[in-house]
């Protein structure tokens, strides 16, 4: 667990970057930090692996305070994952990977294999383990960092906007993959990003700090959504919220009706009550030129319908 007790940061010329932050981060899930430029979240990050140190306060791993540990020490031990992967241009992908293994004297076979064995978790080609970055596009380099953070299997990653310079699809690729490795791993992830449908989508907890490093509300999602602390955390998380917070509502308690002749999945949106939500159910109604969201089992056979008027009376109720 990682506990921040009474952090503040405070800069020479009087700037405060973060204040007074008092939160736990649970083990093995993701914790995100989100909130406006100049809300303290990636200082917030970086004090944990002694990028920066805090002026007061307290930042314990596993109940040691980290600043009593020495600042390389702390950081193999810790995974680490930034805009633009931040990898070696000069060095292969494979040693790229291996870059923390080779740190702590595993021998070059081992921190090979290690690497390579990361490169097919995280979803890239093993040709690609010959290759130099810029021979990667953007979306295969952070997976590749990813990769990288994870090679010495630490406990801990903390992750920089990682997927913030990839374009709409390739970051939702890279947020996908995250939750089936993180579903896999169970590390300990502190997540930081301005993007709030980022941050109710990754995070087991969600940390909404306000300009000034103040800490704002710190919640599940759902409970983010639905319960918003005060008039900041409410307009930051948007006029949608209502939409957003359908996400964590499962449809498997909608009432269906049979399907109409004729009406089959073709040309219709779908979705599964066993598995999705009541956000899904109410996209495909959206996609469909009726208006009826048809619903479908694992093997694609259709059970029913529902119509627009009935999901939004779900989603009220």
């Amino acid at each position: 667990m990682i506990t921040f007790d009474g952090v503040t940061k405070r800069y020479a010329d009087g700037t405060v970057a973060v204040d007074d932050l008092s939160l736990e981060v649970p083990n093995g899930a993701i914790t995100v930090f989100v909130g406006p430029s100049g809300c303290g979240k990636t200082t917030s990050l970086r004090m944990i692996n002694r990028m920066i140190d805090p002026t007061e306060g307290r930042i314990l791993l596993d109940g040691k305070d980290v600043t009593t540990v020495d600042p390389a020490t702390l950081r193999r031990g810790i995974g680490y994952v930034i805009q633009q992967a931040g990898l070696f241009p000069h060095r292969r992908i494979v040693d790229n990977i291996a870059t923390v293994p080779f740190l702590l004297g595993w021998d070059k076979k081992k921190a090979r294999d290690r690497a390579m064995e990361l490169l097919e978790r995280v979803g890239l080609d093993p040709k690609m383990a010959r290759r130099y970055p810029f021979q990667l596009s953007g979306g295969q380099q952070q997976r590749v960092g990813v990769a990288r953070a994870l090679a010495a299997d630490p406990p801990v990653l903390l992750m920089d906007e990682p997927f913030s310079a990839v374009d709409p699809i390739v970051r939702t690729s890279l947020q996908e993959e995250l939750l089936r490795l993180q579903s896999e791993l169970h590390k300990t992830i502190v997540f930081v990003t301005h993007d709030i449908d980022e941050a109710v989508k990754l995070g087991d907890t969600v940390a909404v700090l306000r300009v000034g490093g103040k800490l704002a509300q710190v919640a599940a999602p759902a409970d983010l959504l639905s319960d918003p602390a005060d008039d900041f955390v409410r307009e930051f998380l948007g006029r949608d919220r209502g939409i957003r917070r359908l996400g964590f509502v499962p449809a498997k308690n909608l009432a269906l009706d049979p399907a109409p002749e004729g009406v089959t999945p073709e040309g219709h949106g779908t979705f599964n009550p066993a598995r999705d939500s009541l956000r899904a159910a109410l996209d495909a109604s959206l996609l469909s030129p009726d208006g009826l969201a048809v619903a479908v089992d694992d093997d694609g056979r259709v059970l029913g319908v529902v119509g627009q008027a009935a999901l939004v009376g779900a989603a009220r109720g």
